[in-house]
């Protein structure tokens, strides 16, 4: 039972415990957003469909990711009306573990309930991308735009963003899913493995120290001018 609940208990204490941590040391979602704000300050200055381009490939990528969720949630269901033969092929003739129709079920319950939430995740985010786009697309460029105006903008790309991330987030654990049709350990040792792989890209990694890095030197020009 602990084993199958793992990875979702790790996601969703994830998602929970990072947003704290990240008050005390600012994670690479964090810095990126600093940029986010730039992109929309600067594109106040300009008519171009340059913005337009941009916004474009981000909401390919997450409608992307959304369409192969649903692909994912088809076939679980499709395991779901193929357990027999599942059950067949999990328990061959001299097998030390047995697998039993509920725990198999139950198993494919929590793998269902991952990329669920995962297309929730990817649907509000591109949700939310497209208010961002309607939002920039918005600006009166023959006035100044108010800081107000353009820090309500940048929050709603960063929202996009979170939701983008966590719709990531649940693929990756999801893995750890899968990993328990191997052993019944594996699931927690990979649930453990991708906590740590994602906690360095997010405070330790040179993707970190490089968006920081860009962060100070835009800061610095900004306190220059």
């Amino acid at each position: 039972m602990l084993s199958t609940l793992f990875p979702l208990l790790c996601y969703l204490a994830y998602n929970i415990v990072v947003p704290q941590v990240e008050k005390v040391r600012p994670s690479l979602s964090v810095i990126m957003n600093m940029q986010r704000r730039r992109w929309v300050s600067n594109a106040t200055r300009r008519e171009s469909p340059f913005d337009a381009i941009l916004s474009g490939n981000i909401m390919g990528s997450v409608s992307f990711l959304a369409s192969t969720a649903v692909l994912l949630i088809l076939a679980v269901f499709a395991v779901f009306g193929q357990l027999p033969a599942l059950l067949e092929a999990l328990n061959p003739p001299g097998s030390d573990r047995l697998f039993s129709s509920g725990e198999v079920q139950l198993h494919l319950v929590i793998m269902l309930t991952m990329f669920v939430l995962a297309f929730f995740a990817f649907t509000l985010s591109l949700r939310q991308f497209n208010h961002f786009c309607i939002m920039l697309g918005a600006i009166e460029h023959d006035r100044e735009t108010s800081e107000e105006e353009i820090d309500a903008i940048t929050r709603m790309n960063a929202l996009g963003a979170k939701n983008f991330n966590s719709g990531i987030r649940a693929y990756y654990f999801s893995v750890a899913t899968v990993a328990w049709f191997a052993a019944d350990w594996l699931p927690i040792a990979t649930s453990l493995a991708t906590i740590i792989i994602l906690a360095h890209r997010e405070f330790f990694s040179s993707a970190h120290r490089t968006a920081a890095s860009a962060a100070i030197i835009a800061a610095r020009r900004r306190k220059e001018l």
